[in-house]
């Protein structure tokens, strides 16, 4: 009987890697819209899942399964196998024979998207989503091995590729529900599209700088000429976002001043002013709001290829950015109305490419995906319902309610020039463990600045956002920022420091969050460091650290245990 014991986990351990190896790739493949391989790999893995399955529940194998102790190992295997067979039978074998039916090139029609091909393939994706979350639970609950290793490891990459395909399947559901609705399936749709120009920070990425209005008819974008933020000159009523909101922003009228528009990092708040202006603007209303930027456009272009502006001047992936943040500026340095129709001429030139005949779907779709990862798109929608699901997906850009570990850093830009082009940033989110009720926590964040010497127009390098009576001078090219912590819920502030000198703090609330604000000066080619202490509830979930989108792409350090409930 050990020697039978011995050959089937030979067999087993064989089979389950095979299985695991296929099942991955087949997630791969649908990742990536290979819907042929996804299949092919698919009934590979399953085949081989079955194999390893009948191997650990062979008769030796489940008598030695029941041993005390010394059948841990054996049960944990069980129950591997299981999660694997049921992974590949239930969810990656359905999911390829969807896919085939959703791969980009039969989902596009030129730029049409086949809304109602999507919402067709709804409910069979809702299935296979929830029998993916139901093996998702299943490899969460595998028994520990107690003392083999080797399927201690087992267990842990089991758990962690159903995890990662549950929330494939996942995000994948969610865009069918979503898209037919937000994109004309039921009739016509239309949404502010603003262009944030993130060389001057904001909460939500950058300054409005333009935008254009975007229309959906039955899965059909089209998008009307673009105009620059001057267009929203009002006067305007205010919109009343709230006591909170008011008491926070509403020195800076944030409501009737485009400028201000978005100082809060709460996409939604910024969704409704922005609709709020153009429906007091035009009479039109919009049915919700898009944020994006010139990175965010560089990744585009690169999937649609490069757009040539009346003048010839070829507007690429690679200089795109540099173009809309930094070049444009020296290029027009006092005349802004020849700038902003400059600016305006490329996002038409894009925008049009963009919305034109696609020649590769799957590209744009993998460029837009590559933006909303880091927080270049965000999305509003006026539906309640369609919203609820939005704030789901990273593209809501929302500050949470719940309690969970937070600790986002909002930059906004209060000298009023176009610096922020040459900001870098560091982030670290360190804290103790979760044995207390309380614990303590630290938020360092390094701002670096790293412009060039040499001169730079006053539009850029001056301080037009400062009171001319306050009692200081910077030189020119110098950042002035508010640097806004948006902390865990009911965290307080233990002491916050400035290049190691203790500094007084701004505080606030936002969305049941409380804020805490630094304000610091960097000269040229100088950098800082600002600390926050804290005390904060050791709450269960994940710790968070979502990053605002400016010129640089942060990855956040984070060293927070995660706490269970």
């Amino acid at each position: 009987m050990i020697a039978w014991l011995g050959y089937e986990a030979y067999l087993a351990k064989g089979e389950l890697e095979r299985a695991r190896s296929n099942a991955q790739e087949a997630k791969d493949a649908l990742s990536d819209g290979r819907a042929e391989d996804a299949q092919v790999h698919a009934k590979k893995a399953q085949a081989q899942a079955l194999a390893a399955n009948e191997a650990t529940h062979s008769v030796p194998w489940r008598i030695a399964a029941i041993v005390p102790w010394l059948g841990s190992p054996f049960e944990t295997a069980q129950q591997i196998s299981h999660v694997v067979l049921g992974l590949v039978s239930d969810v990656l074998q359905p999911s390829a024979q969807i896919g085939a039916g959703l791969s980009p090139d039969q989902l596009f029609e030129g730029s049409r998207l086949n809304v109602q091909l999507l919402r067709d393939k709804e409910p069979a994706l809702s299935k296979i989503s929830a029998d993916a979350r139901r093996l998702n639970a299943e490899a969460d609950a595998i028994s520990d091995p107690t003392y083999l290793s080797v399927l201690r490891k087992a267990r842990t990459e089991v758990q962690d590729q159903t995890a990662r395909v549950t929330s494939l399947l996942e995000n994948t559901t969610l865009a069918a529900r979503l898209a037919p609705s937000m994109m004309g399936a039921d009739g016509p749709r239309s949404y502010f599209m603003g262009f944030q120009t993130n060389a001057e920070a904001r909460g939500t990425g950058g300054i409005l700088g333009g935008f254009g209005i975007l229309h959906f008819d039955n899965g059909t974008p089209t998008v009307e000429a673009l105009g620059p933020n001057t267009e929203l000159k009002g006067p305007f009523a205010p919109l009343d976002l709230g006591p909170e909101y008011a008491e926070q922003y509403g020195f800076a009228n944030p409501s009737t001043d485009f400028r201000n528009s978005n100082l809060s990092s709460h996409f939604p708040y910024t969704a409704q002013i922005w609709k709020s202006m153009w429906a007091q603007t035009s009479g039109a209303s919009v049915d919700g709001a898009i944020a994006i930027d010139p990175v965010a456009l560089s990744y585009i272009l690169g999937a649609v290829g490069p757009v040539t502006l009346a003048d010839g001047e070829k507007i690429t992936k690679d200089n795109v950015v540099e173009l809309t943040e930094s070049i444009a500026y020296q290029r027009f340095p006092t005349d802004q109305v020849a700038r902003k129709q400059y600016l305006q001429d490329i996002a038409n030139a894009v925008v049009k490419k963009m919305t034109g005949k696609l020649e590769s779907p799957r590209h744009v779709l993998d460029a837009l995906g590559k933006a909303v990862g880091e927080g270049r798109i965000a999305l509003w929608s006026a539906s309640p319902e369609n919203q609820e699901l939005l704030e789901d997906t990273p593209l809501a850009h929302v500050i949470p309610a719940d309690a969970a570990p937070y600790a986002e850093v909002v930059i906004n830009n209060l000298g009023g020039n176009k610096m922020d082009y040459y900001l870098r940033r560091e982030i670290e989110y360190a804290g103790d463990g979760c044995s207390e009720d309380q614990r303590n926590t630290t938020v360092t964040v390094k701002l670096k600045s790293v412009v060039p010497e040499g001169p730079l127009p006053d539009y850029v390098a001056g301080a037009a956002g400062v009171l001319p009576n306050l009692p200081f001078t910077m030189p020119s090219g110098s950042m002035l920022t508010s640097v806004r912590l948006v902390g865990t819920k009911d965290a307080k502030l233990l002491s916050a420091f400035s290049n190691g000198e203790r500094v007084p703090v701004f505080t606030g609330t936002e969305r049941g969050h409380p804020t805490f604000e630094i304000q610091v000066a960097i000269p040229p080619r100088q950098a800082g460091e600002l600390v926050f202490r804290l005390s904060e509830p050791t709450a269960p979930g994940a710790p968070r650290v979502p990053i605002q989108p400016l010129i640089d792409n942060v990855k956040p350090k984070v060293d927070v245990p995660r706490c269970s409930g």
